[in-house]
């Protein structure tokens, strides 16, 4: 790894950069590979560096139609926990935070986590009975977690809203001290460089236009390149995912919608924890530059749009200034969308899907940012034993027709 001096690094920006050298070779693709990564965001990296990594495969290729983390792994509000209530996506989603807990130290490159806690507050008798069983829960699967009160609410989150007119007064919720951030685009990055040292090859503005299925198996992909020959090929493309399994005529129950999301000018800090308020749906952070990082719940329209709009803006801020008051006068720097897809009961999908040797990763919604690490083992698994890990297994395509679906419809669906 190449180390710069503070002087050298003011030297190459004054230059444009022209010393500096790309973080991953820019690869155009060969005639075969063991396998291919369809989606060059957080899922399809992280997948080809498990699949080098855990399982010495290292002919493997990403193919992105865009650039790396150009989609929703650049689009999200950053945040990782494990604060869900079933044993099944407890699992999953602490695997991929002690992933992450390790990230910085395993690919050699700072994903500037920061384990800064998450408070869902509760705003009726009603909803903290909800959340008490969800600290139970976590408690049981093994995860941290505990029921606040009001004062130590208000204690930790002092600028929130007390007032007696208050519409919806804090009265405590479900507490998670190792959840928090991660740059998303560092995420991204280090595991595109780590993937690229390992011998994986990167393609971005590589377009898939089909699948070759022969005697129902995949045999490879077409591509806007020319093809490229495989026997096993992982999708992990978020919304894009349907599109493509489609292909080899797999129909997947997913639909896409907007997810808005907003940063404030830059202030001095004031909060340090991430806030989900589950009366407003809304939920905020305070980034290491200073901006408020917030939005709220989906807008059920379906879309493949990254755009924002007026409406959602002001739910989402209205919920703000309800959670923070004192917030009223700041000044909004950006406003954008990412595209979830969403599956029935809000978990994702993992697995096998038509013909042998496809498999996909898809169906996150709203948390797929902090699933990136998970996902990326067990597709690499699968890509690569043509088996389950355990973990995986519960969320097979399958769960659909057995009748065993996980609904984490309150845990997915609205928080990050």
């Amino acid at each position: 790894m190449t180390r710069y001096s503070a002087l050298s690094l003011l030297r190459e920006g004054l230059r444009g950069h022209r010393g500096w050298q790309p973080a991953w070779a820019k690869a155009r693709p060969k005639p075969a590979y063991d396998a291919v990564v369809v989606g060059g965001g957080g899922h399809g990296l992280a997948t080809a560096y498990y699949l080098a990594r855990n399982h010495g495969l290292t002919r493997v290729a990403v193919l992105e139609k865009g650039w790396i983390g150009g989609g929703n792994t650049g689009r999200n509000t950053t945040a990782v926990r494990s604060n869900y209530f079933y044993p099944e996506s407890v699992a999953l989603y602490d695997l991929s935070l002690r992933l992450y807990e390790g990230l910085s130290r395993e690919l050699n490159y700072n994903i500037m986590l920061s384990q800064r806690g998450m408070l869902i507050a509760a705003h009726t008798p009603a909803q903290m009975e909800i959340c008490a069983r969800i600290a139970n829960a976590m408690q049981l699967n093994g995860v941290d977690g505990h029921l606040m009160g009001a004062e130590e609410a208000a204690r930790r989150i002092p600028l929130l809203n007390r007032t007696c007119d208050a519409r919806f007064k804090c009265l405590g919720g479900v507490w998670q001290g190792r959840a928090g951030v991660a740059r998303h685009d560092a995420v991204a990055w280090g595991y595109a460089r780590a993937a690229s040292d390992l011998g994986v090859d990167i393609i971005e503005n590589c377009t898939v236009t089909g699948l070759d299925i022969q005697a129902g198996r995949i045999a490879g992909v077409e591509t806007d390149l020319g093809p490229i020959r495989t026997t096993r090929v992982g999708l992990a493309a978020a919304g894009a995912t349907p599109g493509l399994a489609a292909m080899a005529g797999v129909r997947l129950p997913i639909h896409t919608y907007a997810l808005q999301a907003f940063v404030s000018e830059p202030v001095k800090p004031m909060l340090d924890t991430i806030l989900l308020y589950l009366g407003t749906g809304t939920y905020v952070s305070q980034s290491d530059k200073g901006e408020l990082v917030f939005g709220g719940g989906l807008d059920r329209v379906p879309t493949h749009g990254q755009r924002g709009n007026l409406p959602a803006q002001e739910t989402v801020v209205s919920g703000l200034l309800e959670m923070f008051p004192a917030f009223a006068q700041l000044k909004l720097l950006r406003q954008w969308a990412g595209v979830v897809d969403v599956v029935p009961d809000s978990s994702p999908v993992i697995g096998p899907a038509g013909p042998d040797g496809l498999f996909v990763n898809c169906g996150w919604g709203t948390g797929g940012f902090k699933a990136i690490p998970a996902g990326g083992w067990l597709l690499a698994h699968l890509l690569a034993t043509g088996t389950h890990d355990a973990i995986s297994r519960p969320f097979d395509l399958d769960r659909f027709a057995r009748g065993r679906l996980i609904d984490e419809a309150a845990g997915s669906g609205i928080a990050h």
